[in-house]
C-alpha cells in the first residue's frame, strides 16, 4: 500500500510518500510546497493545490493522511491554515483518492510512543524507521509522520477522524 501523508500550510506544505507492507515501511519520496507570501491568497491556493495534485499523479497513493486542523491563538491563523488544507483536500478529491485524518497528539503517539513529543523526537524516530531517506525539511518530516502513523494505525475510518 503507497501512503501520502500530508502537512497542510499555506507558506509550506510538506508531503511525504511511503510503502507498508504489514508492519514494514519504506521511504519513496519526500518534499515541500513553498507559497510565495507576497502573492494574492487564490494563486497560493492554487499553486498548492495544483502541486499536491500533481505528487498524487506521480506517485499514485492508495490513500492520503492528513494532519486535523488544531486552533491557533490567532484566529486569521487558522482560518489559512484551513484555507490551505482545503486546497490540498480538492487535490485528493479530484484524484479520487481516499482521505484519513490524524490528530497531531495521535502521529506523535504512534511515531514516538508519547503524544506529547517534541518536532526533534519526531524527526529522531524517522531517521530509525526510514533509515537512509533524506528528508527535504521540517514540514516533509512532519509529513512523513502523518504517513507513518497512517500505516501503523491500520484500517482505521476513512475520512474520518482516528482517535488512539
Amino acid at each position: 500500500m503507497i501512503v501520502l501523508g500530508l502537512d497542510p500550510s499555506l507558506s509550506c506544505t510538506g508531503w511525504g510518500v511511503i510503502r507498508a507492507e504489514g508492519s514494514r515501511i519504506s521511504h519513496i519520496a519526500n518534499g515541500q510546497v513553498p507559497t510565495d507570501a507576497k502573492a494574492p491568497m487564490a494563486e497560493r491556493l492554487h499553486h498548492l493545490h495544483d502541486a499536491i495534485a500533481a505528487v498524487i499523479a506521480t506517485y499514485q497513493p492508495d490513500r492520503v493522511a492528513v494532519e486535523e486542523v488544531f486552533s491557533n491563538k490567532n484566529p486569521q491563523s487558522t482560518l489559512k491554515l484551513a484555507q490551505a488544507r482545503g486546497a490540498v483536500l480538492a487535490a485528493c478529491g479530484q484524484a479520487g483518492v481516499a482521505v484519513r485524518e490524524h490528530a497531531a497528539r495521535a502521529v506523535k503517539k504512534a511515531v514516538v510512543g508519547t503524544g506529547g513529543a517534541e518536532k526533534a523526537q519526531v524527526q529522531a524516530m524517522l531517521k530509525i524507521l526510514l533509515p537512509g531517506a533524506k528528508v527535504s525539511g521540517a514540514d516533509a518530516a512532519d509529513a512523513l509522520a502523518v504517513a507513518i502513523a497512517d500505516a501503523h494505525l491500520g484500517s482505521g475510518p476513512i475520512t474520518g477522524a482516528i482517535e488512539v
